[in-house]
């Protein structure tokens, strides 16, 4: 099977804003306690913080994390974790049916981001509270000192504000599973005097709105743009959230996937546009597609959990290696819409639909999703590149979709042009020639993969290595056009560079 592939300068997206390599951690499951947290751990630091967490979180380069939800923000007393442990409440937590013990707050989540070195997306509860509370944390968290709620900060041991910049409006609010779930008015109206009084209190901050929960929501659309007659002014971004599974066991179809994000996207964009329209607005809207994954092995265990426990194994999916493919391909079609989504949260980070994996009191270890994330964090810094691309196709459930599925990002100030493409054929590989001409002198430097034996393969906690990245010869170059081969079913990151005078 062949394809050709062209980019040219002439051409660019956009600008890559380093916040679309995000990720999210609720409370939820043993995302916090048991997986960035667990005192007494061997690996745990003066805080509690798993220091072996840290350095795979450090390892995937997130640039900002939201916190502390998700449906769980909808019930949630930011108050509950501040101040001194021994005074918390523990709380039968609704959203998940647990119990929350609070040991973990804002107070030690933006210290664990500051150890992360990443920021803090903050969400606040637009469920069962309101503009007030979400004011008062945001003088809590970022009013120097001489109100109430500052002073209550100093009080608590920081004395500096933690300088939180993005925030989001409350969590999927048209869900009828949310707490306190609203309709469009009636969110449009709560979370404009929200933006408002927030705003008031920091106007530096950036401010997201709910989008609907997901494209197959019956308020899709409408929902968007109700919301956006009544917030345009006032946010900054607006969310959306959808996942994948293969549920039918049909690996082919599932790697069409993206087509639908990307379709998603576009749709959002339409709205955001005509409200823009009718407002005679000179804002262009942006996106934050801030829950994005595969998710869908852990449905069946999860019905099996005890309720009212703390912390139990929740939304645990073990990802195989097509879950790495998708994840490469949703990774491409957000780097496609760079122009317009600036932010994106990979849901979750660790242990929950996560990249990262934990044993209490155990080992940390890399699911196969890790990779792919990792890799566009690294090299996808830059501009994003339009791809000319000229490949057989297949139909899917979403569509007619491309055997190869790719886009380019040109890092100007390092003088790199880097390639990500997904080889969807399960059996052939494909013989690539990717014309260079607008980037003369540029020569391969690189070419690493993800594959494996076969779909279905993982890595585990006995088994960590089964799927790890995979050098391949650099691509042989014929004047500007590099001949490359991308092996079945696999991610492939192929880098060039400029050659030194």
């Amino acid at each position: 099977m062949k394809a050709k592939l062209a980019f040219s300068k002439s051409f660019p997206i956009g600008k890559v804003d380093p916040r679309i390599y995000g990720s999210f951690i609720e409370h939820l499951g043993r995302a916090v306690y048991g997986g960035i947290y667990e005192p007494g751990h061997p690996a745990s630091d003066d805080m509690g913080f798993r220091r072996d967490v840290l350095q795979l979180v450090q390892k995937l380069g997130v640039p900002i994390v939201r916190y502390p939800g998700g449906n769980f923000v909808s019930g949630y007393n930011w108050e509950d974790g501040t101040g001194p442990k021994e005074d918390r409440p523990r709380r039968a937590e609704l959203a998940w049916r647990t119990i929350e013990t609070n040991e973990v707050g804002i107070d030690e989540f933006q210290e664990w981001a500051k150890r992360a070195g990443t920021e803090v997306m903050m969400a606040v509860n637009l469920g069962t509270r309101g503009p007030q509370e979400a004011r008062e944390l945001v003088e809590y968290c970022n009013f120097k000192e001489g109100t109430f709620q500052s002073d209550r900060r100093i009080k608590n041991g920081f004395k500096e504000p933690f300088n939180i910049k993005t925030w989001c409006l409350g969590n999927e609010m048209d869900g009828p599973w949310q707490m306190c779930a609203k309709t469009a008015e009636e969110y449009g109206r709560v979370a404009a005097e929200a933006a408002k009084l927030m705003k008031w209190v920091d106007p530096s901050i950036e401010l997201v709105a709910c989008g609907s929960s997901s494209s197959g929501m019956p308020t899709f659309g409408k929902w968007e743009a109700t919301v956006l007659e009544h917030t345009y002014e006032y946010v900054d971004f607006l969310s959306l959230h959808s996942y994948y599974g293969n549920r039918d066991n049909n690996t082919q179809n599932f790697l069409a996937c993206s087509l639908d994000m990307d379709r998603f996207i576009q749709s959002v964009i339409a709205i955001c546009d005509y409200v823009k329209a009718i407002k005679r607005s000179d804002k262009t809207m942006m996106l934050s597609f801030d829950e994005w994954n595969v998710w869908f092995h852990s449905n069946d265990q999860d019905k099996k959990i005890e309720p009212w426990t703390i912390a139990p194994p929740q939304l645990e999916d073990v990802y195989t290696l097509e879950d790495a493919l998708v994840v490469g391909c949703l990774l491409i079609t957000l780097l496609k819409h760079a122009d317009r989504v600036k932010m994106a949260c990979l849901a979750q980070l660790v242990n929950v639909i996560a990249p990262i994996m934990t044993e209490t009191g155990g080992r940390a270890w890399m699911q196969t999703i890790f990779f792919p994330f990792m890799d566009a964090s690294m090299y996808g810094r830059g501009t994003v590149m339009a791809p000319a691309l000229d490949c057989p196709t297949y139909e899917s459930t979403y569509g007619e979709a491309g055997y190869v599925e790719t886009v380019g990002v040109y890092n100007e100030e390092k003088e790199e042009f880097t390639v990500f493409a997904v080889n969807r054929n399960l059996t052939d590989e494909v013989e690539m020639k990717v014309d260079l001409r607008d980037f003369e002198g540029f020569v391969p430097v690189d070419h690493h993969i993800i594959t494996g034996a076969h779909m279905k393969v993982t890595n585990t906690v006995d088994e960590p290595w089964n799927v790890l990245p995979m050098i391949l010869p650099l691509p042989a170059m014929d004047g500007c056009v590099a001949n490359t081969e991308l092996p079945p079913h696999s991610w492939n990151v192929i880098r060039f560079a400029k050659k030194a005078e």
